[in-house]
């Protein structure tokens, strides 16, 4: 009886991890099959997805063309004014003007600025209700002023009156704030 009972524990013990065994490899299985077939799902829909163009929020361009400019602009009654544009995010902008003459103060000016791609200009509206100024925009880092008329510069003086980017530039005259 003893000899008989051993060895119902021994089938017993081997039926249970027979059982366990395939159990988990039956749930490994079907664990498999359900992220294969997750990921089938989740690819079909990132695929029906790709496209965008309906819940995309224009951007005003305006918002991305923003920097510091630098130049040197004639001046009747002087040599020359060193001027500095910031063009900053919100559409804000700040204009520093120094003539070049002797312990001339800077002039500050602060307003709004519009960026139209059509025309390829820029008008400041400045916070104090002056004339705006408009420049003409030649290329990315490159900003030309434009007459009071809004009329571009004369090809010829064009490059007196022109301010570029601070990152195009490589030595420049810079407004201590």
């Amino acid at each position: 009886m003893q000899v008989l009972k051993k060895h119902f524990k021994q089938h017993l013990t081997l039926i249970s991890i027979s059982l366990v065994l395939s159990t988990n490899f039956a749930m490994a299985a079907t664990d498999l099959t359900a992220q294969e077939n997750y990921l089938k799902a989740r690819v079909k829909s990132l695929e029906q997805n790709s496209n965008h163009e309906n819940h995309i929020v224009p951007i005003e361009k305006s918002l991305d063309f923003h920097g510091v400019f630098y130049g040197f602009l004639p001046c009747k009654d002087c040599n020359g004014i060193k001027s500095t544009l910031s063009l900053k995010q919100k559409n804000n902008y700040l204009l520093v003007t120094q003539p070049a003459k002797e312990s001339s103060k800077e002039i500050y000016e602060k307003g709004k600025y519009s960026w139209n791609e059509e025309t390829r200009t820029v008008v400041l509206t400045p916070r104090d209700e002056s004339k705006p100024r408009q420049y003409q925009i030649k290329d990315e880092g490159t900003l030309v002023l434009m007459n009071s008329d809004g009329t571009p510069m004369p090809e010829k003086q064009s490059d007196s009156y022109t301010l570029r980017r601070s990152d195009t530039v490589k030595a420049r005259e810079v407004h201590i704030h």
